[in-house]
């Protein structure tokens, strides 16, 4: 069984948004990124279970600028991936592979992306329901470090939700690359939408004492390549929920084996 943090919560830290509560701030740098820019989400107090934290899916989606198209796909130029598989994923990648962004692990694959790494911009993902979903968990890991605005730049959807982005984010102080996950990680995913032109996927983050959280994030096909979408207030997530296990998602190999 499961077991939720109710101990954070007896204590009144887990009543605190999400974002300054110190188990997000100090237990996994992969989501540091995602707690300090969550906007004003927040989650609910008292130890609340939810079953696949389906509640915490956009309502509407952000809005964002037509996708920009021309040439082989839009692509950019060294950039080139096999689409054809444009079925909503039921299993990991068989060449899932896990590469270190700083002190986090990052799900990565050679057929799915990112295919391209140059520093903090890991780009080049295929145009499919799994090219979305490495997408969301490849940008979404970069942006607490120095070097984020390089991030936003070249693989954020241009317009006024990123603009917003960028007025959050520069208030913030950056993460040292040497921090990273002391007791979570990346567990899981689901594809809550998926078009050509846009998906929105779920991330399942899995803690060492058993409790699960999930968190959304919305990407645009633009340019030729998956680019993150923020929602208007600024956040890159869409809403986060403690959910009591990963039924309903597909389940990440750990990295570990």
């Amino acid at each position: 069984m499961v077991r939720t943090s109710r101990g954070r919560g007896e204590s009144g830290e887990w009543q605190k948004p999400f974002w300054q509560q110190r188990g997000w701030l100090l237990s996994a740098g992969f989501l540091l990124s995602l707690a300090v820019l969550g906007g004003v989400a927040a989650l609910a107090g008292g130890g609340e279970e939810g079953g696949r934290g389906t509640e915490a899916a956009p309502s509407s989606t952000p809005s964002a600028p037509p996708a920009a198209e021309g040439g082989s796909d839009g692509r950019p130029e060294g950039c080139s991936t096999d689409d054809g598989d444009q079925k909503t994923p039921t299993e990991p990648p068989k060449d899932l592979k896990w590469k270190s962004a700083g002190a986090n692990r990052v799900p990565t694959s050679e057929t799915a992306g990112p295919k391209l790494i140059d520093g903090r911009v890991w780009s080049c993902y295929a145009h499919t329901p799994m090219g979305a979903v490495m997408a969301a968990h490849g940008i979404s890991n970069q942006i607490g470090f120095p070097g984020w605005e390089e991030v936003v730049e070249k693989q954020f959807a241009p317009g006024p939700n990123t603009d917003s982005f960028v007025k959050l984010r520069s208030k913030q102080e950056d993460t040292s690359p040497d921090e990273g996950p002391r007791d979570g990680k990346y567990a899981g995913f689901s594809v809550l939408s998926y078009s050509k032109s846009q998906a929105t996927v779920m991330m399942l983050m899995e803690f060492n004492d058993g409790a699960y959280m999930s968190t959304t994030l919305t990407v645009q096909w633009h340019g030729g390549d998956w680019k993150l979408v923020p929602q208007p207030n600024g956040s890159i997530i869409a809403g986060t929920a403690k959910v009591s296990g990963t039924n309903g998602f597909v389940l990440w190999e750990s990295p570990d084996d």
